[in-house]
């Protein structure tokens, strides 16, 4: 199972290191490494997240985003997406952007850096919307129920994210903003950019986040009439398979799926400008590291981790939440990527020892559910 999975990371990862030798020595060895382990630190919630709607999808869709998914993931976001940004920030043709970032890398690196508070503003509005709307949408499985519960609640006023959001890149352009962090240590004010590209994210997520679940929410019809052959199969002891995501549904959820991984990749590649300002060695650890994502969403799905460990989701909702406030602050502050890596990490490990405790306890008292259906609280 673990070879099936992770088999096409392990190749890609030979040949990924291998290429770094031959290109940068084993110092660019060295380099690709480093990367590698960044992105997979920095996506694991992303993987979370990944699995909890690619589960829903049928099988010929989960293969589409193991294949042209991981091209979009690999050569558009860790390749391309660097090279369109310094195309747009210098104005120029995205060859001229290319043969700047073989021939003047340092030059390269200065035009990234200084669209950042875009790319931030961006990222951070798209993120932000999942995370409110996670928070607020009114679950049966609560983690942090005393937290949950008043938010949910609250949920229920129409539009509450899209105002709590706005009224975030409102604060963020006339704080942060107003002296963004630019290469060099120099300060700018870029609040009307990152206004405008606080909205448009926020206005992708609306778009793309919408046709999904239109789509979704049309299938709850044929949901339906599967129910009586459902309940049939239950009775006469036959397995009974979930209804999956196809067609226009699962399009759009796949949409919805590579947007989101934008958003998560952005952090990555603004980061990796802090080990190399080599595009080449860029590509090859972020490459790397975007497939072992891909890989463990897969395991996570077969293995039906979610299902098991019910708080992971909310524990990577929560790291979700986290970058967008971190990718919003570094509008004008730096933060190390090793911090927020680790921000990441301890959410979904606590939520995974919540998750352990939460088992054993429903195991010692004979019956699945029964913290929820008492009221009693869940979570830590």
């Amino acid at each position: 199972m673990l070879l099936k999975t992770f088999g096409w990371s392990f190749v890609v990862t030979a040949l990924g290191l291998v290429a770094a030798v031959l290109y940068g020595g084993w110092a660019g060895f060295g380099v690709v490494a480093i990367l590698s382990i960044l992105e997979i630190s920095l996506s694991f919630d992303n993987a979370v997240v990944n699995a909890g709607i690619l589960k829903k999808m049928n099988a010929f869709w989960q293969k589409i985003f193991l294949t042209i998914g991981i091209l979009i993931a690999v050569f558009g976001m860790r390749l391309v997406f660097p090279v369109v940004i310094v195309a747009l920030s210098a104005k120029i043709g995205p060859i001229e952007a290319v043969d700047l970032a073989m021939t003047d890398k340092d030059r390269y690196q200065e035009l990234v850096t200084d669209a950042h508070p875009s790319i931030a503003a961006f990222g951070g509005m798209f993120l932000l919307m999942i995370f409110l709307n996670f928070l607020f949408e009114d679950r049966e499985i609560k983690w942090l129920a005393w937290i949950e519960r008043p938010l949910a609640k609250l949920g229920r006023v129409d539009m509450l994210s899209v105002c709590i959001a706005l009224i975030v890149l409102l604060v963020s352009a006339m704080t942060f903003a107003s002296q963004a962090h630019q290469h060099g240590g120099t300060y700018a004010n870029k609040a009307e950019t990152v206004l405008l590209a606080g909205i448009a994210g926020l206005i992708t997520y609306l778009i793309v986040g919408g046709l999904s679940s239109f789509f979704e929410d049309k299938l709850e019809e044929g949901e339906e009439r599967e129910h009586e052959a459902e309940e049939e199969a239950k009775r006469a002891g036959k397995p009974v398979s979930a209804v999956k995501l196809a067609g226009k549904a699962a399009f759009f959820m796949f949409l919805y799926l590579e947007v989101l991984d934008a958003s998560f990749s952005f952090d990555g590649v603004i980061g990796a400008f802090a080990i190399t300002n080599d595009i080449v060695l860029m590509a090859l650890g972020l490459g790397i590291g975007a497939m072992y994502v891909r890989s463990l969403t897969v395991y996570l799905v077969r293995q039906g981790t979610l299902d098991d460990y019910v708080y992971l989701e909310h524990g990577a909702h929560y790291a979700i939440g986290a970058l967008a406030v971190i990718l919003l602050v570094t509008i004008r502050f730096q933060i190390s990527e090793l911090i927020t890596g680790l921000i990441g990490v301890v959410l979904i490990g606590l939520s995974f020892w919540s998750s352990v405790r939460r088992n054993k306890r429903l195991a010692a008292e004979g019956g699945e559910g029964t913290e929820e259906k008492a009221g009693i609280p869940s979570g830590v």
